[in-house]
């Protein structure tokens, strides 16, 4: 209706495509969301100062799209030219700045470039601990990711703590087969899986596969890491019977 009625650079059309887009984000259909995300950023970018926070929302919207595609490089370009705009016109403490350089640690992490990664999702925690009560969800989610990354540059000893109070914010709060509690145990199994303590580390797992087995939401490639890792630490404890009944699930 929109491009029948008002002009082609009017800002109400951009609205409406970027709204679009964020369906077609929900729809999985990543290439309609895309189109319709950059259609907008061309009218934000004609109609609105360099420093306008729709011109932030757009490139963090572009952002995400790639980052969901697996085109990480393009994804951070994005989210740094959100970052730019925000560092401008936020106030230091903000939640977005936050969230935004949490976006960008995810993305570095991905792209195994795990001290950068560090940087930003410790930037994000530094705003999280000032602005948001201690058991917030958000603050949750950055102890995890932090963690992550942790695991990921071998540092175990340091990933656990991390993990641990993540876990101290979400169970009390997230139904007990809720998904992100669920990853939550899988990757502390992880960490004890890399540092050899196997009986931590299947206990974890455990349950998590207990957790998921009481979940309506299915995600194949979470059970399918579940039962991966199961597979492999029964077949580092000897255990190979039950090494081969998780493989084959």
């Amino acid at each position: 209706i929109y491009r029948g009625i008002l002009d082609p650079d009017h800002q109400d059309l951009a609205t409406s495509l970027d709204h679009n887009g964020l369906i077609y984000v929900k729809l999985g259909d990543y290439i309609q969301a895309l189109s319709n995300h950059k259609e907008a950023l061309k009218i934000y970018e004609k109609k609105l100062p360099p420093n306008h926070p729709l011109l932030a929302t757009s490139y963090h919207n572009i952002g995400q799209v790639y980052d969901k595609m697996d085109d990480y490089a393009t994804a951070r370009m994005f989210y740094d030219k959100t970052l730019a705009i925000y560092r401008k016109t936020l106030p230091p403490n903000h939640p977005d700045l936050a969230l935004c350089y949490q976006n960008i640690g995810k993305t570095l992490e991905k792209m195994c470039e795990y001290e950068k990664a560090l940087t930003a999702h410790m930037k994000a925690l530094a705003i999280f601990q000032k602005t948001l009560p201690s058991n917030h969800i958000d603050l949750g989610n950055c102890y995890s990711c932090i963690a992550l990354v942790y695991n990921h540059m071998g540092e175990y000893s340091k990933a656990i703590p991390f993990y641990e109070i993540a876990q101290s914010i979400f169970t009390p709060v997230l139904p007990p087969n809720h998904p992100d509690l669920i990853s939550l145990y899988n990757n502390i199994g992880e960490v004890y899986d890399n540092m050899k303590e196997h009986v931590q580390a299947l206990s974890y797992y455990s349950k998590a596969l207990q957790l998921y087995q009481q979940t309506l939401v299915l995600n194949d490639s979470l059970l399918a890491s579940i039962y991966f890792r199961l597979a492999n630490i029964h077949y580092n404890m000897n255990c190979y019977d039950k090494a081969l009944f998780f493989a084959e699930q």
